[in-house]
C-alpha cells in the first residue's frame, strides 16, 4: 500500500510540475498528457492537484514578506522525497525546516508591525484633521463629535435600546454602512456595540443627529472587521437618534 501510494504521488508530481525542456526552462504538462481513466488515477492526479494548490498558496504568501522559494527545488524535494534519495538526513530536514519557519514568523512579524505603525500614524493624522473642524467636541475617552441638529428628547444611558438611522465612513470617505442605504432604522441594546457609540448615543437627544469621529481604540482596535475595516481604523457615523426603548421621547417634549 505504501508503495502505491509513492507511486501515484510521483505520477501526479510529473504531471503537475512538467518537464525540463533544452532550453532548462519549465514546460507545463497539460491535463491531456496524462491518463485519467480510472479512479485510483483520479486519485493519483487530485492527490498532485491538491498539493500544488496547497503549496502555491503558501508560496504566495510568503512572497508578500519577501520570501522567494524556487518551485523547481520544492519540485526536485518532492521527487526525491517519494523515491526516498532524499539529499538531507531527518536530521537536517527538522533543522532546515524549524529555521525556515522561525524566519518566516520573524519577517511576517516585522511586516505586521510596520503595517500597524503606518496605519497608527495615518489614524493619528486623520483624528487631528477632525479634531481641527469647527464646533468638534473631545471627550476625555478621545471620541471626537459634532452636532448637526440638537433635539430636545431624553438622552439614552449605556442600558437602553436605542432606534438609529446611521452611515459609516472611513477615513477616505468610503462608505462601510448604512441603514439610510437599506432605507430603514435599526435597533439595537446601547451596550452590545463598540465603546465609541456606547459613548456617543449617551450625548445626544432624541430628535438629535450628530457626527462621531471614533479613534480604533474605540471601535475595533487591531482586529478590524470584516474586508472592510482594516485594523487600526479610525471610523466617522453620521447618527439620528429617533427613540429611546422604543418610545420617540421627541414626541413627548414636542407636546409640552
Amino acid at each position: 500500500m505504501k508503495t502505491l501510494f509513492k507511486v501515484g504521488l510521483v505520477g501526479a508530481a510529473i504531471a503537475l510540475a512538467g518537464c525540463q525542456d533544452d532550453a532548462g526552462k519549465t514546460e507545463q504538462v497539460t491535463a491531456a498528457q496524462v491518463q485519467l481513466d480510472n479512479e485510483d488515477q483520479k486519485a493519483a492526479y487530485a492527490i498532485g492537484v491538491s498539493m500544488a494548490q496547497y503549496i502555491s498558496g503558501s508560496l504566495e504568501q510568503q512572497a508578500t514578506i519577501g520570501v522567494e522559494l524556487d518551485k523547481s527545488v520544492i519540485l526536485a524535494g518532492l521527487t526525491d522525497g517519494i523515491n526516498e534519495t532524499a539529499q538531507l538526513n531527518d536530521e537536517q530536514l527538522q533543522e532546515t525546516l524549524m529555521a525556515f519557519d522561525q524566519r518566516v514568523n520573524e519577517l511576517a512579524q516585522e511586516k505586521h508591525d510596520a503595517e500597524m505603525a503606518e496605519a497608527q500614524a495615518a489614524s493619528a493624522g486623520w483624528l487631528s484633521e477632525m479634531a481641527a473642524q469647527e464646533g468638534v467636541i473631545t471627550t476625555d475617552s478621545g471620541l471626537m463629535y459634532k452636532a448637526i441638529t440638537e433635539g430636545d428628547g431624553a438622552k439614552p444611558s449605556a442600558e437602553d435600546t436605542v432606534t438609529v438611522h446611521y452611515r459609516g465612513t472611513l477615513p477616505t470617505g468610503e462608505e462601510f454602512d448604512s441603514s439610510y442605504s437599506r432605507n430603514e432604522t435599526i435597533s439595537f441594546p446601547l451596550n452590545g456595540v463598540i465603546a465609541g457609540w456606547t459613548e456617543g448615543l449617551q450625548l445626544m437627544t432624541v430628535g438629535s443627529k450628530y457626527e462621531l469621529y471614533i479613534p480604533s481604540e474605540l471601535a475595533y482596535g487591531e482586529r478590524g472587521a470584516g474586508q472592510m475595516i482594516a485594523p487600526n481604523t479610525p471610523l466617522k457615523f453620521e447618527v439620528e437618534l429617533f427613540a429611546i426603548n422604543g418610545e420617540p421621547a421627541l414626541e413627548e417634549a414636542s407636546d409640552q
